[in-house]
């Protein structure tokens, strides 16, 4: 990967080019960055780009990373530990039982069953499978609730929903009228996930961010603001690091 040199601090990206882009885009993450131009785009421009949007470069990660330091961290899948879920920390029960399969269920805090012949090297592995597992099932079954309940009555009928795991964005809405929606929205309040499906929904009739556009999102949801402001400014609790002890 290229690297684009800010003072003292080198930053790793990685260089894009497309047909179909008029303008270039950049797209960060904690540790690199993305930029997005037009086919014909020429070195000189390229670096043009980089110089002009520098400081932004510079603050976009410095501030991914800071919030990555906040995200909740699980040292071990045990009894007591927590993980976020609808925006409250929320604790694990495991117990061993005699069946071959990991089962999760919710009733006021996670109850896990694992095998109790699961090998303790891989306990940790499999429990966090099937808790993503179950957790993908859930955002995807509040997300049809949803379309459900506000689809027919707005006229907002997609084509599907898929779930998925979405580096920069918490969803999209395609061109085939397919909803995708980021997994990771599961540990937000369920009001903030509604919002975030009708946001797409609203985009199967307006496909930019125009005032048509939120005021459609404000006819299904008048209260989207607030729902959007949660999201904006906790962003970091949505997910967990699992991190080795140090011994």
């Amino acid at each position: 990967m290229p690297m684009f040199r800010i003072g003292e601090r080198e930053i790793e990206y990685s260089l894009r080019r497309s047909a179909t882009a008029t303008k270039a885009k950049l797209s960060i993450t904690l540790q690199s960055f993305e930029l997005l131009v037009p086919e014909q785009a020429t070195e000189s421009q390229i670096d043009a780009v980089l110089q002009r949007r520098r400081a932004w470069i510079l603050a976009t990660v410095q501030h991914m990373q800071d919030r990555a330091k906040a995200q909740t961290r699980v040292y071990r899948f045990v009894s007591g530990a927590k993980i976020p879920y609808r925006g409250r920390m929320t604790k694990l029960s495991i117990e061993p039982f005699d069946g071959s399969l990991v089962e999760v269920s919710f009733r006021n805090g996670f109850q896990i069953r694992k095998p109790q012949d699961l090998s303790p090297d891989s306990t940790d592995a499999v429990i966090e499978s099937a808790l993503r597992l179950w957790l993908r099932r859930r955002v995807r079954d509040d997300a049809r609730d949803f379309v459900r309940r506000h689809g027919d009555l707005h006229g907002l009928k997609p084509r599907g929903i898929q779930i998925k795991d979405q580096k920069h964005m918490w969803g999209s809405c395609g061109q085939d009228r397919q909803i995708n929606l980021n997994w990771h929205l599961i540990f937000a309040p369920k009001p903030v996930l509604e919002y975030a499906v009708v946001h797409e929904m609203c985009h199967l009739k307006h496909r930019n961010h125009e005032p048509e556009f939120w005021n459609l999102v404000g006819r299904v949801l008048p209260d989207w603001e607030a729902r959007k402001a949660w999201l904006d400014k906790n962003e970091y609790m949505l997910g967990w690091e699992k991190v080795e002890a140090s011994t």
